[in-house]
C-alpha cells in the first residue's frame, strides 16, 4: 500500500473542488485532488453545459416557428438530431479537456475513495492519503427512483441519460416540475416529442413566487405541453409497449400513457461509499453534510462545499464556497459565506426565470414591509419589436428606505438581464438611486426602470417614515 502526505486533500475535482485547489495552491499549500472520474465535473459533463447546448437548439427552433410574426416564413423545419447530439458532445469534450488541463497540474489520485480515519483516505486499492485537512466536494447525484413505486420495473431515463439520448421518443412524461424538468421537458417538446409534466405542486418551479410559477405554467400549456399540476403519482406500470403513470388529482384516479418517462425528482448529495462515519463527519443522505458559515463540518480539519453541503446547488456557489473553504483551511481563518446575493439563480426555460436577492415569499415569511413595482414585457417597446413579449419583471424595495431587497424576471434573456439588479443590490442601491443610472434606448435592459419608478412613487406617496397599509406585507406573491 502506497502512502502519500499532503497539506490538503480535496475530494472531487468539479467546479468547487477545482476552485478550492487553485486557491489553496496560491496560498502555498501542497494540495492534492481525488476524483473517481470521468474528469470534468457535473456542470460540464452532465449539467449546465450539455443542457444549454441542447436548449439553444430548441430555442432556435421556436424562433423559427414564431418568425412569421416578423414576416419571415421558414417553411417546414427539419431537425437533424444526430448532428445536434454530436455538436453537444464536441462542445463538452472541449470544455472538459480544458478543465482537465488545469486539474492535472495538481497531484491527482483517480479512484473510488473512502475514509479510514479522520486523517486517512484510501483511494482505489493501493493508495492511502494522509492529511490534517480535507475538503469534500463530491457533488450530487440523481435522487433514487424507489420513491416512485414500479418505476424501476417500467424503465425510465433520468437527466443524465436524457443528455445522451440518441433517438427521440414519440411521447414523454416528465416526473417533476423543478428546473431540470422544466428545461428538459420544453426541449423535448420543441423537438417534436408529445410532452407532459406531472407535479404535486400548484405550479411549475414550486419554490419560486407564485406569480412566476403560475405564469410559466400558463406559457408551457399555451405551447402545447400538458402540465398536470396538483397531481399525485401513485405508481408506474407497463401495458403492452407503453408506460403508464397512475395518478390521483382532486381525489380522482387516472392514467397517463407514454412511450418514455423522464425522472426529474431532484438530486441528493454524492456520499455513498465515502465512509464518512469513520472520519467523524455527520451527513444526511438528503440534506448533505452540515457545515457552518465557514464551510467547517463537525470534525476538526474537515470542510464541505457545493452540492454535497446542500445549501444552494449552484455552480457559482460551489466555486464561492470552495475559495472560502480553502482560505479557512490553509490560513486557519474564519471567513464566513454570505448567500444574500450568491443565492441568485436562473432557469433556462423559455421565457427564462432569474431571481436575485429576496423573493416575495421570503419577505412575507419574515414580515418585512416592502413595496413592489412590476412591468410586463408586452408593454415594453424593444420587446415588442423583437417579438419577445412573454413575462414581466418586478422589484421589491424596503418600504421605508427604498433599498432594493429583491428582483425577479420572467422573460427573454432573463439570465443576462438579472445581473444589473445583482450589481445594484451588491452596492446597496435604493430604487431612487437606481433611477439615476442611464439606460440606453431602446434596449431590453431599460425595462428595469419602470418597476423602479413604481416603487419610488409608492414610497413618495407613503411619505417619510410611514408605510401604506397595503404594502406593510407587500400584498401577495401571486
Amino acid at each position: 500500500m502506497i502512502r502519500k502526505k499532503h497539506d490538503l486533500v480535496i475530494l472531487g475535482a468539479g467546479s468547487g473542488g477545482y476552485a478550492a485547489a487553485r486557491t489553496a495552491h496560491d496560498l502555498g499549500a501542497d494540495v492534492a485532488l481525488v476524483d473517481q472520474g470521468p474528469l470534468g465535473g457535473l456542470c460540464i459533463l452532465r449539467g449546465c453545459m450539455p443542457s444549454k447546448a441542447l436548449i439553444a437548439v430548441s430555442d432556435a427552433v421556436q424562433d423559427m416557428r414564431e418568425a412569421a410574426e416578423l414576416g419571415v416564413h421558414a417553411g417546414e423545419i427539419s431537425i437533424d438530431f444526430g448532428h445536434i447530439m454530436r455538436r453537444k458532445a464536441r462542445l463538452i469534450r472541449g470544455f472538459a479537456d480544458y478543465r482537465i488541463e488545469g486539474i492535472e497540474k495538481f497531484p491527482l489520485y483517480m479512484g473510488k475513495a473512502r475514509f479510514l480515519s479522520p486523517r486517512e483516505l484510501q483511494v482505489g486499492d493501493d493508495t492511502i492519503l494522509e492529511s490534517p485537512k480535507f475538503i469534500i466536494a463530491t457533488g450530487s447525484v440523481v435522487a433514487p427512483s424507489h420513491a416512485v413505486h414500479g418505476l424501476d420495473d417500467a424503465g425510465y431515463i433520468d437527466s443524465d441519460a436524457a443528455l445522451e439520448i440518441q433517438e427521440l421518443p414519440k411521447s414523454l412524461i416528465v416526473l417533476g416540475g423543478g428546473y431540470i424538468g422544466c428545461e428538459l421537458g420544453q426541449f423535448f417538446s420543441r423537438m417534436g416529442v408529445k410532452t407532459s409534466i406531472v407535479l404535486r405542486s400548484r405550479h411549475l418551479l414550486s419554490g419560486e413566487d407564485h406569480d412566476i410559477g403560475n405564469a410559466l405554467t400558463d406559457y408551457y400549456r399555451e405551447e402545447g405541453i400538458d402540465v398536470h399540476t396538483e397531481t399525485q403519482i401513485v405508481r408506474v406500470s407497463k401495458r403492452g409497449g407503453k408506460k403508464i403513470v397512475h395518478i390521483v388529482r382532486n381525489g380522482v384516479e387516472g392514467e397517463l400513457e407514454t412511450d418514455e418517462l423522464l425522472y426529474c425528482l431532484g438530486r441528493v448529495p454524492n456520499i455513498d461509499g465515502l465512509d464518512l462515519e469513520k472520519a467523524g463527519v455527520d451527513c444526511h443522505h438528503i440534506t448533505g453534510i452540515e457545515t457552518d458559515e465557514t464551510m467547517r463540518t463537525c470534525q476538526d480539519g474537515f470542510f464541505a462545499i457545493g452540492d454535497v453541503a446542500g445549501k444552494h446547488m449552484l455552480v457559482h456557489v460551489a466555486i464561492y464556497e470552495g475559495e472560502i473553504a480553502a482560505r479557512n483551511a490553509i490560513l486557519g481563518t474564519h471567513e464566513k459565506a454570505d448567500y444574500s446575493l450568491q443565492k441568485a439563480h436562473t432557469v433556462f426555460s423559455d421565457p427564462q426565470v432569474a431571481i436575485a436577492g429576496e423573493t416575495e415569499r421570503e419577505l412575507q415569511a419574515k414580515g418585512v414591509a416592502y413595496v413592489k413595482g412590476t412591468y410586463d414585457f408586452a408593454e415594453h417597446g424593444k420587446a415588442e419589436c423583437l417579438n419577445k413579449t412573454k413575462g414581466f419583471v418586478k422589484i421589491m424595495a424596503d418600504a421605508r428606505s427604498g433599498k432594493i431587497l429583491g428582483a425577479a424576471i420572467l422573460g427573454s434573456h432573463g439570465s443576462d438581464l438579472i445581473h444589473e439588479m445583482i450589481v445594484a443590490m451588491r452596492y446597496g442601491a435604493t430604487v431612487q438611486e437606481f433611477m439615476l443610472i442611464p439606460h440606453l434606448h431602446p434596449t431590453m435592459a431599460e425595462i428595469w426602470t419602470y418597476p423602479a419608478e413604481e416603487c419610488a412613487a409608492k414610497l413618495h406617496v407613503a411619505g417619510p417614515g410611514t408605510i401604506e397599509p397595503e404594502v406593510a406585507l407587500g400584498g401577495t406573491a401571486g
